[in-house]
């Protein structure tokens, strides 16, 4: 049975203190002990310095989740420093956490039942984007489908009609889309359940093309199929290193979006702001 002491949480970060700090404060806040935090920080001047990160840092220690701080420059893009931390990660399962993600308390806990029970490649939230609430897209919802059953493995390219899940994580797309299909409980509902456990949280693995900012990877599958290391044959101006590497450890071993998300996009401007290269155009379409 995975427990937390199977897992690190990696996160890459680069010149946002203030949300890097709301991330590490909701890592501190789960109910899951045990598990360790790797940061890679790219950022012009050292996260650490900053009075709020290093107060998160404190915190999380000091509550049973170690924490590893690396500096890691010059940058080399995005698919290079998720590599570097896949090298520094030791545990079973590792979950690759972006910096302006907030996650609810029992957001790693569930995470972890549900990847004990699927054993599938990874599993993961979509992240809501909760200024778009009140925005209902029913037609990007169409392509919903649950896994029933076992996850198994799926080739999801660009021309395959799975690709069009892609319209699943837009917006507020994973509220509307919990609301829809009755994973969303109701607060006395979502109560009695907590308080049950993680095992009886409810929670519903559905298909999808890929998941951006909160994916948790079977550590050994996820080197298997590469890991990030494709990054030496990309600009290092790229976007979309995640794709490459879920399409991968699909093609595999399976992968799953959960209902309901338990994590929040800060809604911050992206750090990424050039994506003309992307890294499924260098890998995909040259082999």
């Amino acid at each position: 049975m995975f427990a937390p002491s199977d897992l690190d949480v990696l996160v890459p970060t680069r010149d946002r203190p203030g949300a890097l700090s709301v991330t590490l404060s909701g890592l501190a806040a789960q109910t899951a002990t045990g598990f360790r935090v790797v940061i890679s920080d790219q950022s012009e001047t050292p996260v650490g310095d900053d009075p709020l990160v290093a107060a998160a840092i404190r915190i999380l220690s000091h509550r049973e989740r170690p924490v590893e701080l690396h500096r890691h420059v010059p940058p080399r893009g995005m698919a290079e420093q998720r590599a570097f931390l896949l090298g520094r990660a030791e545990r079973r399962l590792v979950l690759y956490l972006d910096d302006d993600v907030w996650l609810e308390p029992q957001a790693v806990e569930v995470l972890l039942a549900a990847m004990e029970r699927l054993r599938c490649g990874f599993v993961g939230y979509a992240l809501h984007g909760l200024s778009y609430r009140d925005d209902v897209r029913p037609d990007e919802l169409t392509p919903y489908e649950p896994w029933n059953g076992e996850v198994r493995p799926e080739r999801v390219r660009r021309e395959s009609p799975a690709w069009r899940r892609h319209t699943l994580h837009n917006a507020a797309n994973p509220l509307h889309l919990a609301q829809k299909t009755g994973a969303l409980k109701t607060g006395a509902q979502k109560a009695g359940a907590e308080k049950a456990g993680a095992g009886d949280v409810g929670w519903q693995p559905y298909k999808v093309a890929w998941i951006g900012g909160c994916v948790l990877y079977d550590h050994a599958r996820l080197v298997e199929c590469g890991g990030f290391d494709f990054w030496r044959g990309v600009p290092p101006r790229h976007a979309g290193e995640d794709v490459v590497a879920q399409l991968r450890v699909m093609e595999r071993y399976g992968g799953a979006g959960l209902l309901p998300s338990r994590a929040y996009h800060l809604e911050l401007p992206t750090t990424v702001t050039d994506r003309r290269a992307e890294c499924y155009d260098h890998v995909f379409e040259t082999t």
